[in-house]
């Protein structure tokens, strides 16, 4: 099995907009990442018993005017989720960030998922085929700089394997003040992903022990065992799920290549999607959206609103990297 990378040109969009990397196994199965909209893995299908599992939704209006985090797998940079009222104060300064999420509340989802990344390199070998890509705040989002409290620099490689695709994160602060950040990954994992199975009868698991208290989808501070309705422990029919809740509690031990268990979605008997990460992606957001083709499970460093709960004493997963620190992680999903 030979790896390849090569790019194509995407239907109606022009210049760099256009660029789509191709990342391909030599068997059938292949992953697709748009730079110009925030580095979106948008694509991914493995082939199994002559079948081909196509594993990721995307928006069919993606390419048009689809929303940067309705499809593929988003990358949240330098906050995922919420902060609240889009406000925070971080060493004596108060910052105001655009109200973007649904109800026009709040901020959402830091800054790289809406703009174009700088593809570094992209290749493949005889185990996998990969593009890698940097987003700095000063050089790719100069208008956000005086929203966030340091610039940032964070450099991902996507990479196909056999049967699974990896992220492979460095947040380095090349500022001379510290950097705030939280990172996290919002895969729209396709249900069903097997031909001729149904979505509804598709399985579900996320070992979380706790879930965060949510009041208008932000976090009180508050951790509580999970209940009946939050509890993912044991495979639940996604028939019987509707989520948009942030877990906790997840298994700090390495399972597999040193990574830990963070969901298990299972298209059919005998194919499951597993989603594994570093053990800093502590918390996972459940959600299921109204249209009912997909179903979100999305490891977090911290929890929504964690710069502003933090600075409460709450321990929300806010990380703090000193001048020229770096941090790094990974995410991984196989079938």
């Amino acid at each position: 099995m030979a790896f390849t990378a090569r790019t194509r040109t995407q239907e109606g969009l022009e210049g760099e907009n256009a660029v789509v990397y191709v990342l391909e196994d030599g068997a059938g199965g292949k992953a697709e990442v748009w730079p110009a909209l925030g580095f979106n893995c948008f694509h991914w299908s493995v082939v199994r018993g002559g079948q081909t599992l196509d594993l990721l939704y995307a928006d069919p209006a993606l390419f048009a005017n689809g929303r940067p985090t309705r499809s593929g797998i988003p990358v949240l940079f330098p906050f995922p989720n919420r902060i609240r009222d889009g406000r925070f104060t971080w060493e004596g300064q108060t910052y105001q960030l655009p109200l973007n999420d649904p109800a026009g509340k709040n901020a959402i989802h830091g800054f790289a998922c809406r703009r174009r990344w700088r593809v570094l390199d992209s290749d493949g070998d005889a185990s996998s085929a990969w593009v890698t890509a940097a987003f700095r705040g000063l050089q790719d989002a100069p208008d956000c700089r005086d929203l966030w409290p340091a610039d940032y620099e964070i450099r991902l490689t996507i990479r196909l394997g056999v049967g699974s695709l990896r992220l492979e994160s460095e947040v380095s602060n090349p500022d001379r003040v510290p950097l705030p950040f939280g990172l996290g990954y919002h895969p729209y994992f396709r249900l069903p992903f097997v031909p001729g199975e149904r979505g509804e009868e598709c399985l579900v698991e996320v070992p979380a022990r706790e879930y965060w208290v949510l009041e208008g989808s932000l976090p009180t501070g508050a951790c509580e065992p999970v209940d009946a309705a939050h509890d993912l422990n044991r495979p639940r029919r996604y028939a019987e799920l509707k989520l948009d809740d942030v877990l906790t509690g997840l298994p700090a031990g390495a399972a597999t290549g040193g990574l830990c268990e963070r969901a298990l979605v299972q298209g059919a008997p005998g194919a499951t999607l597993r989603l594994l990460a570093s053990a800093d992606f502590r918390e996972a957001v459940v959600f299921t959206p109204p249209h009912r083709e997909a179903f979100a499970a999305e490891p977090y460093t911290c929890t929504t609103d964690a710069i502003n709960l933090q600075q409460r004493g709450v321990d929300a997963g806010l990380r703090v990297l000193p001048p020229g620190g770096r941090w790094s992680g990974v995410v991984e999903m196989r079938v």
